[in-house]
């Protein structure tokens, strides 16, 4: 199987990129030439168009921000999701299939999500409720909203068909920032969605779990389940990253004024001398990690919130404005006011 940029793949996740190719036919149904979107994206027409080649998952990331921009559709994840033919999954599919109940299912898809994406950890939550979570592996989730929006989609898309029944989620959580409930996304789904929450996850009622799978063939399922290990069991192994760990702790500290790196390590389980070394081996040290992240949510809630500077500060967990303004021109060089009115925000 083909790779894009193959040298890079041990840091870079990859990959099938079956949910670029939906995009860029998209594109291609609307009349819009997709040459300019590969190039912006460093993709070239022949690794598009050829379902051999995995993506790089950032790759796949730009690819659906700037369909999105060139089609005019802050909901292009979702129409994807919506609209797609949802055998184009693969072998992850058929698991799912053939599988008996909708629990099995999902752990199936859990454990072999890796063939189809690196870059997103399918995780399973049995107890009051069922939960199914995306963690993000080695890839900067602030720079994402069309894939996330897409895979959650998709996994309600894919519970109601492996089913053959119209079951709503008691809830769906994502961790990126929308204004407001769009109309069409609530009606599709049967459940409101909470933005900006700390968690990408789909959330059914405990019962759907024992949901029967329609199409259910132990056999088919064997013999599959043996296919998918193969093609796991062919993929590098999968990194850890602990800086994107101590970001997602981070969005729920900073707000308290909680971040230092004791209470963060104790968040994540580990002693801070552990934290220390474990960041060591990366070459990062704890304060670039607060002060890079700092700076990049800075820069989402000023050009994508309509937040008051002052909330803005309180939420990066500055007790004065004045600080925050001082940390913000030291990153820019100009002051938060004077950015937001550049972003047009």
């Amino acid at each position: 199987m083909g790779s894009r940029k193959p040298q890079r793949l041990r840091s870079v996740p990859s990959a099938s990129g079956q949910v670029t190719r939906l995009a860029l036919d998209m594109l291609r149904e609307h009349g819009k030439d997709v040459a300019p979107v590969l190039s912006k994206a460093g993709l070239t027409l022949q690794e598009a168009n050829d379902p051999a080649v995995r993506l790089e998952v950032p790759t796949q990331i730009k690819i659906l921000e700037l369909a999105a921009e060139e089609l005019d559709d802050d909901l292009l994840g979702f129409h994807l999701a919506r609209s797609f033919d949802v055998r184009r999954v693969g072998l992850l599919y058929y698991v799912g299939a053939s599988s008996e109940q909708l629990a099995e299912a999902l752990r199936n898809g859990a454990r072999f999500s890796r063939i189809n994406n690196e870059g997103v950890r399918l995780q399973v939550t049995l107890g009051q409720t069922m939960r199914v979570a995306l963690e993000y592996v080695n890839v900067d989730r602030r720079t994402d909203k069309h894939q996330a929006e897409f895979w959650l989609v998709a996994l309600v898309r894919i519970c109601r068909q492996l089913t053959d029944t119209r079951l709503a989620p008691l809830r769906l959580r994502v961790r990126h920032f929308r204004d407001g409930m769009p109309a069409e996304l609530r009606t599709f789904l049967g459940c409101e969605v909470e933005f900006s929450a700390d968690a990408d996850e789909v959330v059914f009622p405990r019962q759907f779990a024992s949901l029967p799978v329609v199409s259910h063939d132990p056999f088919l399922n064997t013999l599959l389940l043996h296919y998918a290990e193969e093609a796991l069991a062919s993929r590098p192994p999968a990194r850890e990253n602990f800086r994107a760990e101590i970001e997602r702790v981070l969005t729920q500290l900073l707000p308290h004024g909680r971040a230092g790196a004791s209470e963060v390590a104790r968040k994540l389980g580990v002693s801070p001398r552990t934290l220390s070394r474990k960041l060591r081996e990366q070459n990062a040290t704890y304060a670039e990690i607060l002060d890079g992240f700092r700076a990049a949510l800075a820069r989402r809630y000023l050009a994508e919130r309509e937040l008051p500077v002052s909330e803005i500060a309180w939420l990066l967990g500055y007790q004065e404005l004045s600080s925050f303004t001082h940390a913000f021109k030291r990153w820019t060089g100009s002051t938060p006011r004077q950015f937001r009115l550049s972003q047009g925000a």
